[in-house]
């Protein structure tokens, strides 16, 4: 039996006697009873042992405790002896220190006259040694061996350094500094053909030599210039081909895309921070481009009719953010070993040459939209086709608005904002006076304003009908505009709002504007994501968008007034409508009405005998103008039940948003229901 288990930390008493049983129950089912008096005699016999085990086990340390005691009590002495031997060469070192200290204050002046008289000799050896340079160094110069005349230029450089307080310094400066130039000038053709070539091991031969002799950035210099002849020539090529401006920048932004992973790969086996000595290879070949993309774009746009000049732009600028989306996925792994102000300077040459129309995105958004509107037809010979353009101009109105924030998303992220809805507000404006310039061109095909006394009383219900569908349009365009301005408040909102920040207040620009650079020092950003050409550019127009965002945000997307002189212009048309459908009903009654006037009764004698003379005779049967305006007005439900057994809200949010022209201003049809 294994009674080691009894010793685990986890032993289970049930789980012991279960595993001695199954054993048992699986060879012998009979003999559990005989197994388990076995197991109970054999248990018994282990605790008789365990028990001797621990009687023998006290009985020999009881034994031992006197010999334990005498022990301690001897180490305690032997330590009571050491600390009175500590204390004595305590003393005795402090004694010592008391005599030598003079001694040792000599030894230290001693020793620092000593380094001084050895930074004496140094410097003899170095001035020696800088006249035995010179004097070898034209000899050296003619082996055309680079890292031999590098060696010897930087052990003139070195001492050189010793030499800084005698008289002659400046000219063995200017002496050095011309060694160095024909060292350069000599290794020119071999840097050249190296980072040609790419040649890792020559390029790194090069690196050491420049790096010794402080030349670095001249090196640099020369990396730049070779690889920015390649692309430079690349654009130009591209410029002289048949392709289009879109087709040539997508061209030129692969080939830099392509030229940093290419670069990079080569940069990180030759140079110390290859990232940014990439990033300032672009930022130097997009400035020396030639033509610059600056002239491009502005002879690109100016060839464009003015209809098409901000979907020119558009498209021009989709090649440059995919370039960009390209550079920022392949800079973002790695962006904390990157020189952030570099690129910052990289994102500004990728993005700056649309600034100026970025700036002048209002305008540009203002005159497309106006061109565009311009195209929808409303006025038409016939009165049903100008109430159908009408209708159909609704929807054509609202895509115009929507391209415009897409437009405005897409060209400005966001920042041109305060352009976008200049330009709404002249689209609405311009739509509002097609659309009454319209209903006033209605009018008169209908002859609402010549009524004529003498004209046969004829029912013609076509104007009123034609009138209620222009009522319908005009509710079209309030829950259009409605929804129109409630999706331009999410969007500017979701797009804009991140230049938000949470410590702004509109009581103090400037205050926000250093909190937010606080902010932004603390953590490391995204230039790709913090490029703003507005807040340099124009602050002012900057601050009205903080505005605008912080109202948005503060009350709410639903609670705004992004739109509120178009939604009262809408309204307006709405109530020349109404006054439309008014006045053609009232036509037909206006002329019976103006009959009464010219009957024998009312126009004979003067305006004094009126008053004193019997009035005419009448008759119990209605006169015929009576009666006409009667069946007239009788017919009005009818003609208004096609328009009401149906739903509608167009035309009930019109019928609620407008009011009939002749009852008070306090009567309004939000509590009249036309059924």
């Amino acid at each position: 039996m294994d009674f080691s288990r009894f010793l685990s930390d986890d032993f289970e008493v049930k789980s012991w006697v279960n595993a001695a049983f199954r054993a048992v129950q699986q060879e012998a089912p009979g003999k559990v009873d005989a197994h388990a008096a076995t197991l109970v005699m054999k248990l018994q016999l282990f605790i008789q042992e365990v028990n001797n085990a621990v009687e023998e086990t006290s009985h020999q340390a009881l034994q031992n405790m006197p010999r334990v005691l005498r022990e301690v009590e001897v180490l305690k002495q032997e330590a009571t002896f050491l600390k009175e031997q500590m204390i004595l060469v305590k003393e005795d070192i402090k004694k010592f220190e008391e005599d030598t200290a003079q001694s040792m204050q000599v030894l230290v002046e001693i020793d620092r006259v000593k380094s001084r008289m050895q930074l004496a000799a140094e410097s003899l050896q170095e001035a020696d040694k800088w006249s035995t340079l010179s004097a070898d160094i034209e000899e050296t110069l003619k082996t055309q061996d680079v890292s031999v005349i590098s060696a010897k230029l930087t052990s003139m450089q070195s001492s050189l350094a010793m030499l800084v307080d005698t008289p002659d310094y400046s000219e063995k400066c200017v002496h050095l500094e011309a060694l160095k130039n024909r060292l350069e000038a000599m290794a020119s053709p071999q840097i050249v053909a190296a980072f040609n070539s790419q040649s890792v091991d020559q390029a790194k031969t090069f690196v050491k030599v420049f790096t010794e002799i402080d030349r670095m950035p001249q090196l640099l210099a020369y990396y730049y210039k070779c690889h920015k002849v390649q692309l430079v020539a690349v654009w130009q090529d591209l410029c002289q081909s048949d392709l289009s401006l879109n087709r040539q920048l997508t061209e030129l932004y692969d080939t830099l895309l392509g030229t940093w992973h290419s670069q990079l790969q080569w940069a990180t086996q030759v140079f110390k921070n290859p990232h940014e000595i990439v990033t300032v290879l672009l930022i130097q070949t997009l400035g020396a481009l030639v033509p610059s993309i600056p002239v491009c774009l502005s002879t690109a746009v100016e060839r464009t009719g003015q209809e098409t000049k901000l979907n020119k732009l558009l498209e021009l600028y989709d090649a440059t953010i995919h370039f960009a989306k390209g550079l920022e996925v392949a800079m973002l792994p790695n962006l904390k070993e990157q020189n952030l102000v570099k690129v910052m300077e990289l994102v500004e040459a990728v993005y700056g040459p649309y600034k100026p129309y970025q700036l002048e995105y209002g305008d540009l958004e203002e005159e497309n939209l106006l061109i565009q509107i311009s195209a929808v037809p409303l006025e038409h010979w016939e009165v049903i086709d100008c109430v159908q353009e009408l209708n159909h101009s609704v929807s054509k109105l609202f895509i115009l608005a929507s391209g415009a924030i897409d437009n405005c998303i897409k060209l400005t992220d966001g920042l041109g904002v305060c352009g976008l809805l200049k330009a709404l507000k002249a689209l609405f404006t311009k739509y509002t006076s097609d659309f009454t310039n319209t209903l006033q061109s209605i009018r008169k095909k209908c002859k609402l304003d010549d009524v004529l006394s003498d004209s046969l009383f004829q029912e013609d219900w076509t104007a009123f009908q034609n009138s209620v569908r222009i009522i319908t349009t005009c509710g079209e365009l309030l829950r259009q505009c409605g929804d129109f301005e409630q999706q331009l408040a999410n969007r500017i909102l979701s797009t804009a709002g991140k230049y938000l920040l949470d410590s702004y207040s509109p009581c103090s620009f400037s205050g926000f504007q250093d909190t937010g650079s606080a902010e932004k020092k603390s953590s490391v950003k995204n230039p790709w994501q913090e490029y703003n050409y507005l807040l340099k550019e124009n602050p002012s127009e900057y601050a009205s968008l903080m505005e605008t965002l912080y109202t948005l945000k503060e009350k709410g997307t639903s609670n705004h007034n992004l739109l509120s002189s178009s939604r009262s212009a809408l309204s307006r048309l709405n109530q020349l409508a109404h006054h439309l459908a008014f006045d053609s009903v009232f036509l037909r009654i206006k002329q019976q009405l103006l009959l009464v006037s010219k009957m024998e009764g009312w126009n004979s004698g003067g305006i004094g005998e009126t008053l004193t003379d019997d009035l005419p005779n009448f008759s119990l049967t209605p006169l015929e103008y009576i009666s006409n305006i009667g069946q007239y007005i009788m017919s009005l439900p009818l003609h208004l039940e096609p328009f009401v057994t149906q739903e509608d809200s167009a035309l009930e949010l019109a019928l609620h948003a407008g009011k009939l022209p002749y009852p008070p201003e306090q009567v309004s049809l939000k509590n009249v229901s036309i059924k």
